[in-house]
């Protein structure tokens, strides 16, 4: 697969995950049926494998040494992304739970900003200036 190809099954995926995200999010707090949100769960655990293998392999092949003055920055991509993970379910787990979510969402929001800002705006191959 060339590297446009897996660029795009990555923004293909996260963006699937942040609507799948999205759905399952309000069908709990509709207190919807259990069963249609854990299967939104286990489809979206799905993709959080397929984000971080697509992620990790345009890591490795554009930023690893390709292009070394970006090399800090996709770390920090890199973290961010993780992060983003980390807070879907963070945020999906408190509000099945019936906790408080704000510290989860301002995780979330946090995080995405930095992924987005440095993906399309900073790192090779963003498209923002």
């Amino acid at each position: 697969m060339d590297h446009q190809q897996m660029a795009l099954l990555h923004i293909l995926s996260w963006s699937s995950a942040i609507i799948l995200f999205v759905i399952a999010y309000v069908m709990i707090k509709q207190n919807k049926a259990e069963k249609p949100v854990k299967i939104l769960q286990m489809v979206l655990r799905v993709l959080y494998i397929v984000i971080i293998a697509t992620g990790a392999d345009l890591f490795f092949r554009f930023y690893f040494g390709v292009q070394s003055g970006f090399f800090a920055e996709s770390i920090v991509k890199v973290v961010a992304g993780v992060w983003v993970v980390a807070a879907f379910e963070m945020t999906l787990a408190k509000a099945k739970k019936g906790k408080k979510e704000f510290a989860a969402w301002l995780q979330l929001v946090f995080a995405l900003i930095i992924v987005l800002a440095l993906g399309f705006g900073r790192l090779p191959f963003g498209f923002l200036p």
